[in-house]
């Protein structure tokens, strides 16, 4: 009887550890359905089976798919830097004197030769009013040597007078000569002076700095406004060494600066290599003729090289790299995801469009968006935003990917 009673227990303790087991299997198997992987799995390469992803579906919104279409590409070389005004002038006191008035203010437009300050001037006035009265007077002496000149040569003909006294007109009509080229050289002097008292712009501009005031003494070379001339740009750019010979004066630059685009060319390109950084500087210019762009803008540019018209392009952000390095995209298929190796070639970098060159056709659709785990056979539900919303703020209907 004993005996009976210790088997039937053994038996009850082996049926509760096997409902015991099934019970974990169960669970294990909830909690992990299809062989559904981790989330941040790496994206499936070309040789994922649709084994592990067949039951699978996975929803998009209609901004996660982007359509394969022809558009003209263009391959160039990025540029990146600050645009400065073409010229940028310093205008500095010609004489030291102390400044009567002063015209402008930073910011105001000025062309070339308009008064921008003047200098108390009246010494200089004086200075330039004497040396024109010296030169009337050695004119005058010059007029009446040259007069004695003409009567001594025609007294020496005569023989009424010796050599000597001939010899001595020719020299007072030298010395009167002599004196006439020093008072018109002290006359230009004095009229430089007085032309200094008046400080004008040496080209046309903007008022960028304005560093003195009125009434104030200021020392002869300091400087006393910047004017730039800003109706053109400049970008000097460092490109590798190794695209520098697909770079030429006159090429197309596409700018963006500021949220707009805008359209310039290459100016020069530097002769030699930097040591240093094995690069070559290449300056590039935009017409700016009402100054709607401010000197010292930050843009980026791109030299056009050459333009590849009806090309197949696509997001940057659909192409995806495998393990093994192949480049890829997700298609749409008739509702399913399929692969497809593509090979990439112009990639603008500014608008993150990418030329394909083989791979895939005008009119496929593929997945662009960040939309986590992806792998071939998985099912696709594209989400129709005009849907009426159900319970969660879930779309209630779903539309058909769109197909190829």
């Amino acid at each position: 009887m004993h005996l009976n009673r210790n088997i039937f227990a053994a038996a009850g303790t082996i049926i509760a550890l096997s409902a015991l087991a099934a019970c974990s299997k169960a669970r294990s198997e909830d909690a992990n359905p299809a062989g559904r992987p981790p989330a941040g799995a790496p994206v499936a390469g070309p040789g994922a089976g649709a084994s592990g992803r067949g039951g699978q579906t996975l929803t998009l919104a209609p901004t996660d798919v982007s359509v394969a279409t022809a558009a003209t590409m263009a391959e160039g070389v990025p540029l990146t830097g600050s645009l400065r005004p073409i010229e940028t002038v310093s205008v500095r006191a010609r004489l030291e004197g102390d400044l009567d008035a002063i015209y402008v203010r930073e910011g105001d437009h000025v062309r070339a030769g308009q008064l921008l300050a003047r200098f108390e001037s009246s010494e200089q006035e004086s200075g330039l009013q004497s040396a024109n009265a010296d030169r009337t007077a050695a004119q005058a002496e010059l007029a009446t040597a040259e007069w004695n000149l003409r009567q001594s040569e025609d007294l020496f003909k005569a023989g009424a007078i010796a050599e000597g006294e001939l010899r001595n007109s020719r020299n007072a009509v030298a010395t009167a000569k002599a004196k006439l080229a020093a008072a018109n050289s002290k006359v230009r002097t004095s009229s430089i002076g007085t032309r200094d008292t008046r400080v004008l712009a040496p080209t046309a501009g903007t008022i960028e700095k304005r560093l003195v005031e009125n009434g104030e003494h200021v020392s002869r070379g300091t400087e006393m406004f910047t004017v730039v001339r800003n109706d053109i740009l400049e970008l000097a750019a460092a490109i590798p060494e190794k695209v520098a010979n697909n770079v030429v004066p006159g090429q197309p630059v596409q700018f963006l600066a500021n949220g707009r685009t805008i359209q310039g060319k290459v100016a020069r390109v530097s002769p030699t290599v930097d040591p240093a950084t094995r690069s070559v500087t290449v300056y590039a210019q935009v017409p700016n003729a009402n100054g709607a762009i401010k000197g010292g803008t930050f843009a980026t540019g791109t030299v056009m090289v050459r333009s590849i018209p009806n090309a197949i392009t696509l997001p940057t952000s659909a192409i995806k790299e495998t393990a093994s390095g192949q480049r890829v995209v997700y298609r749409i298929e008739q509702g399913v995801l399929d692969t497809a190796q593509v090979q990439v070639g112009v990639m603008n970098e500014r608008t993150a469009i990418a030329e394909i060159v083989t791979g895939i056709s005008i009119g496929d659709s593929v997945v662009s968006g960040n939309v986590g785990s992806l792998g071939k056979g998985m099912k696709v539900q594209i989400i129709n935003p005009n849907a009426p919303r159900g319970r969660g703020n879930a779309a209630a209907g779903g539309a058909a990917p769109r197909q190829p």
